[in-house]
């Protein structure tokens, strides 16, 4: 199997990034050759002062993403030296159309990566539905283009306690220390605020932001998670409750990683008593992981019926989510009554 074609483009100057543009190749011969979590390695690329290695998962890089491609990034073995620590280090990977124009809703960021060890790696498990791309008209003869930009920050890492905080968030009237450059590399909405109020300066000896529209639980949580790479317990009868809270507030800082994981648990709390909320909850927040399940919940016709039976407004909803699923459904039901709805809806 031929490996993946990369072609270099342009280098950043803020922090050193770089981006590639990967042509996958054979996409029907690798889903068939290649089982869930077995995986294409390309060859060593050189891409700000490291050398990576991209590794393509055709059908997912394990179970949970059998619907999926992954493709994760690691740091190379014992030829790559790296010259200065890697405070932080992340991608993006985003899938292009012919004309090399991203394609609207995939672009996907990585974790974030404080590690300079060989081996080291980050990923994104759920980056392509199949069957979106295969429907689609980005896949050509059996080949796709993806967009890989790598950043890495070299900056010196803050120290494992909380001295040397330099900035204060106010939430709920409970203060938080935090330190500017961990947030500005967990989050581009952090990045953004917190360079602009670094550019405008502050009389006072630490910055202070001001969040009142959250629960200073939920701030903690977030900021757990941006210094441990973890997340809270969120099991028990208040962890859906728990979950969404934190997806709200990682979707608010762009924290795509910790969003996911709140997605992932949501998935664990589908059922017929929670599904019209929670596909409402996906819609509103745009949670592409977690609208899917709804929806291959709701596939199977007798449990649509059901649930729609409930709920007055869900068939609008589902219209405009997944029409295809109304149109099995009155296929199946044979009620001119759902046609019409179903007109009246699209």
């Amino acid at each position: 199997m031929p490996a993946p074609d990369f072609t270099s483009a342009n280098v950043g100057a803020a922090v050193d990034d770089d981006s590639y543009v990967l042509h996958v190749d054979h996409y029907w011969h690798a889903k068939q050759l290649h089982r869930n979590g077995q995986r294409i390695t390309s060859p060593s690329i050189k891409a700000a002062g490291c050398s990576w290695r991209i590794h393509y998962y055709p059908n997912g890089i394990s179970s949970a993403c059998k619907d999926y491609i992954s493709i994760s990034v690691a740091l190379e073995g014992l030829n790559s030296r790296v010259s200065e620590p890697i405070k932080a280090c992340w991608s993006r990977f985003t899938l292009l159309d012919q004309a090399r124009e991203p394609v609207a809703g995939h672009s996907v960021y990585t974790d974030v990566m404080e590690s300079s060890k060989a081996g080291a790696s980050h990923s994104c498990d759920l980056f392509i539905r199949k069957k979106f791309l295969e429907a689609s008209e980005h896949l050509v003869d059996g080949c796709f283009i993806i967009q890989w930009d790598i950043f890495v920050d070299r900056a010196a890492p803050p120290s494992d306690d909380m001295l040397g905080t330099d900035v204060v968030f106010q939430v709920g009237g409970v203060e938080f220390s935090v330190h500017r450059s961990v947030l500005a590399a967990r989050s581009s909405v952090f990045e953004a605020e917190l360079s602009s109020t670094t550019r405008e300066g502050s009389t006072a000896a630490r910055d202070c932001i001001r969040i009142d529209d959250m629960l200073p639980e939920v701030f903690e949580s977030l900021l757990h998670f941006a210094y441990s790479d973890s997340v809270p317990d969120m099991d028990g009868t208040q962890g859906p409750m728990i979950a969404e809270h934190l997806l709200v507030a990682a979707d608010r800082f762009d924290m795509k990683e910790l969003k996911l994981i709140c997605e992932e648990k949501l998935c664990s709390n589908i059922n017929g008593d929670t599904i019209a909320n929670m596909l409402r909850f996906a819609e509103q927040h745009q949670c592409r992981f977690l609208r899917d399940a709804c929806i291959e919940f709701l596939e199977d016709p007798p449990v649509l019926q059901v649930v729609m039976a409930t709920d007055d407004d869900l068939l609008e909803l589902v219209a405009k989510s997944c029409p295809v699923l109304l149109k099995e459904l009155w296929a199946n039901d044979g009620d001119d009554t759902m046609l019409d709805e179903l007109a009246m809806c699209s």
